[in-house]
């Protein structure tokens, strides 16, 4: 006997359902292995260190103090960075074994990254090439070095950038932050933790200079609701499981190898090209103001607050006792107006600028930053030395050799 017609259609229903969805799998699986596959072998700016036989080793290496009995072991976040890239080198030529991570991202040109990363490499300084928010890698990192602290640099940064691509903000400075911290915490022994808050997180408060006793919770831009969200993220986990903590506001950091996106940096590019540049200012002609900071004064405030920083209290992610929490801002406390940066650098560059002035935008920009350093100076014995005059006219130099008078793009 004949099944009815409609048991026909079901079968075929089925079986065209069954052949539908295995072919979604198997499009599924296929996308996935081209996709690791182009991760990690497609382009020559992959990691390549993740691919080289001897990585454990090379790791370990690196992280070995000059002397195991006076000097440390530390693990850099951000290490091709601006600062970190500084923090590094300072490091390693007084005898600390370091090991930098950075991803190279292209949120300004990585060649300038890369650059940084081959002096690191030329001083001792292995440099593994990957993302944070790797949790796997951190971990063997952490179980291979045996660090004794982590310098967590690693951050999405610039304060307009975040109205373009805000997910990055949310991914580095959140979710990086937090990576960060679970490799710390299941580590064992357990590394003290110094990291870069920033002094966005006062955003809009008007009291000045700024206190690390002031009120932080008005941000202005998505990069300090991110930093600030970062202090609180880091003070859970100081109270959970006794982790050494120490956050550091860093003010408007400038200096040779500095960032492109800064307007220090991007000022003297359109100087020497005869671009005109933009100067912003507030109501009734108000002048913005920035507490501007030479990097190795910045590099100094790092170190003083890796050598003072305790031990973590805990292990494999159990906590004994209490550990120490810090801020500290690590500034100037000599804010300049950014019409008077202009007037230094025409001065340097012997080129006047073509300026134009515009209203501020409402971008997440505030008018000045000006920090308070009784804390720092009294407990880290931090000092700034550098003075913005002296400051510029070591970055025009580097930039004029950088950009200008090396042949063939070999570095420093």
């Amino acid at each position: 006997m004949d099944k009815p017609m409609f048991a026909h259609r079901n079968r075929y229903y089925l079986t065209s359902k069954l052949i539908f969805w295995f072919t979604i799998f198997i499009f599924l699986i296929l996308l996935y292995c081209l996709r690791s596959c182009f991760y990690y072998y497609s382009s020559s700016n992959r990691p390549r260190h993740i691919l080289q036989s001897g990585w454990d080793s090379l790791v370990a290496q690196s992280a070995t103090p000059a002397d195991p009995d006076c000097n440390l072991s530390i693990l850099v976040t951000g290490a091709a960075g601006f600062v970190g890239f500084h923090v590094s080198l300072a490091l390693k030529k007084r005898g600390d074994g370091v090991v930098g991570v950075d991803n190279f991202n292209r949120y300004y040109d990585p060649s300038l990254k890369r650059d940084r990363a081959k002096i690191l490499e030329r001083n001792g300084v292995f440099v593994v090439e990957a993302d944070i928010n790797d949790s796997e890698l951190l971990e063997k990192l952490l179980s291979i070095g045996k660090f004794t602290h982590v310098v967590h640099l690693a951050a999405q940064a610039g304060v307009r950038y975040a109205m373009k691509n805000p997910d990055s903000y949310i991914h580095s400075n959140i979710a990086g932050l937090i990576s960060v911290l679970e490799s710390i915490k299941s580590a064992n022994p357990q590394p003290a933790l110094i990291w870069a808050s920033s002094s966005s997180v006062y955003g809009l408060n008007s009291k000045v200079p700024f206190s690390e006793k002031d009120r932080t919770d008005q941000p202005a831009s998505l990069y300090a609701a991110t930093k600030k969200a970062g202090e609180e993220i880091a003070h859970a986990y100081n109270h959970i499981y006794g982790i050494s903590i120490t956050g550091l506001r860093f003010f408007t950091v400038y200096g040779p190898w500095g960032r492109p996106d800064m307007a220090y940096f991007s000022f003297t590019k359109d100087i020497l090209k005869r671009k005109r540049i933009m100067i912003y200012e507030g109501p009734n002609q108000r002048s913005v103001a920035r507490d501007f900071t030479y990097v190795d004064d910045i590099v100094k405030g790092c170190l003083a607050a890796l050598d003072t920083a305790e031990k973590s209290t805990g292990s494999g992610g159990k906590k004994t006792g209490p550990a120490q929490l810090r801020v500290y801002n690590l500034g100037n406390t000599s804010p300049v107006m950014v019409k008077k940066l202009v007037s230094i650098l025409e001065k340097l560059l012997k080129v006047e600028a073509r300026k134009q002035v515009l209203p501020m935008p409402r971008n997440g920009d505030v008018m000045f930053t000006h920090a308070n350093l009784s804390l720092a100076e009294t407990e880290l014995g931090y000092k700034p030395t550098t003075d913005l005059q002296t400051g510029l006219k070591n970055f025009v130099k580097w930039y004029l050799y950088y950009y200008y008078f090396q042949s063939e793009k070999s570095v420093m």
